[in-house]
Parts: structure tokens; C-alpha cells; sequence
């Protein structure tokens, strides 16, 4: 989180499980950012993040810049330096 702090970044995470789920979900693993909910899959759909079957997820990432356009989109969970170095 400090790297992504010091690039001006707020990671957040999404998720299609519902708000509740994910207040336990965020507690057990200690998360330290925010958190959404997608449960019509909406958000997934938009940034191509569904797997083949429709309803399964692929881990992505995207760095949006803040006028929304995007930097660096990539499939999987690239290193953090690699991500931050997409920010500025």
C-alpha cells in the first residue's frame, strides 16, 4: 500500500458478492482498501474482467487515470512496480 500511496494511487478491489459478505471477507484477510460490490457483474463486464463461462471473474487490473482514461490494463496480478510505474 505505501508504494501505491506514494504513486497517488487508491487501489480498491471488486467483487459480485454482496455487501454483507464482504465486511467479513475484508475483516478475515485484513484488507486495507475499499472493497465494492458488482453482484450483476456490471463493473466485470465493462473492463472484460468475466471469464469465458460469463460469471466467473478473472483477476485484472487497471490503473485509471483520473480524467478516466486508462494507463495499463493487465490480466492476472502484475508486480506492484510494474502497476505503479503505469500511474504517472
Amino acid at each position: 500500500m505505501a508504494k501505491f500511496q506514494r504513486a497517488g494511487i487508491q487501489p480498491f478491489g471488486v467483487n459480485p458478492a454482496g455487501v454483507k459478505s464482504h465486511a467479513s471477507y475484508v475483516q478475515k484477510l485484513h484488507f486495507n482498501f475499499p472493497l465494492l460490490s458488482d453482484p450483476d457483474r456490471a463493473i466485470a463486464r465493462a473492463y472484460h474482467a468475466l471469464k469465458d463461462d460469463g460469471k466467473g471473474i478473472q483477476r485484472s487490473v487497471y490503473v485509471v487515470q483520473r480524467d478516466g482514461t486508462v494507463a495499463f490494463a493487465q490480466r492476472g496480478a502484475p508486480p506492484v512496480e510494474e502497476i505503479v510505474a503505469h500511474a504517472s
